[in-house]
């Protein structure tokens, strides 16, 4: 099985016209998602390659094509109100990978989209991929495998990089989540980790975190109460100096509580396996009699 995408997910790629777009759409068709439908205002009625419908509007992708997610690449000050066109059309899943996004234009949608039932991962996030199923975002197809290993995370690059030494040494995964870096996001690890607690094809979770906040202490915490299967989990930013963002948005350490020190410990007190850099990954999941 898997989380938030399947082979059931109708997407509607939302900037399909633009440079990010058009190359991304091409690499999620080629890898076998459902991509139904297409949104630039001005050019409805054009196709995408002659595979993909464009529409004005995502109201009108939903209507013609049943689209039930949603992937934005947009410019950043475009894309708040392209996550508000998506929920008001009623798409269930909003993917959006438009880095910059004002953190107050995040403060306004974040309500809008709960009041509609919506699901926001972003944005400045790579994606998610569900091996064999679904790829909605950037996330490198050629890397991932099928298997039953849940990968959530913060970063990027970091997400490539675990994954390609999961399926190096024959750990599949279910599904890859990156969650994104800024300060405000509309998925978070809790989120991942409630999903691949209830989904059984997941038997392991790895988990990527970086310096700056609160939010994998939390998500540690609640690993402890309520997940039962083996984690294992990675914090970016060992070396950082204090007050100095580094990378993302959210990665500035104000405090104690936000230093990969304090999340480490936090990690090993709630019982999660801490890597010490990603290479760990296949060691540690082995040591937890996780098998491939």
């Amino acid at each position: 099985m898997s989380i938030f995408v399947d082979r059931n997910t109708r997407l509607v790629v939302q900037g399909i016209t633009g440079r990010d777009g058009s190359f991304h759409t091409r690499q999620m068709l080629d890898y076998g998602t459902n991509v139904v439908a297409g949104v630039t205002p001005g050019k409805g009625g054009q196709s995408f390659e002659g595979r993909v419908p464009i529409f004005n509007t995502v109201a009108e992708a939903v209507t013609e094509t049943r689209a039930n997610a949603s992937v934005i690449y947009v410019p950043a000050r475009f894309a708040g109100d392209a996550v508000y066109e998506a929920a008001d059309a009623g798409v269930e899943l909003v993917v959006c990978i438009s880095e910059g996004v004002p953190v107050l234009d995040m403060t306004r949608v974040l309500p809008y989209l709960r009041e509609r039932g919506a699901r926001l991962i972003g944005p400045n996030c790579p994606g998610v991929i569900s091996p064999g199923q679904a790829k909605v975002g950037i996330i490198p197809g050629q890397i991932c495998r099928e298997g039953s290993v849940g990968v959530v995370s913060r970063s990027g690059t970091l997400t490539y990089e675990v994954v390609h030494q999961l399926t190096r040494a024959g750990f599949g995964q279910t599904t890859c989540v990156g969650i994104g870096g800024d300060p405000i996001i509309g998925t978070n690890f809790i989120d991942c980790l409630q999903g691949f607690q209830a989904d059984p094809a997941t038997r392991a979770i790895v988990m990527i975190g970086e310096i700056g906040g609160t939010d994998e202490q939390q998500a540690a915490e609640f690993a402890k109460a309520k997940v039962t299967k083996p984690i294992v989990g990675f914090i970016a930013g060992q070396t950082a100096p204090p007050g100095r963002r580094m990378g993302h948005a959210g990665a500035i350490i104000s405090g104690a509580s936000g230093t990969a020190a304090e999340k480490m410990a936090s990690f090993e007190r709630c019982g999660i396996g801490v890597m010490k850099r990603p290479a760990d990954v296949v060691p540690l999941l082995k040591e937890r009699r996780v098998t491939p």
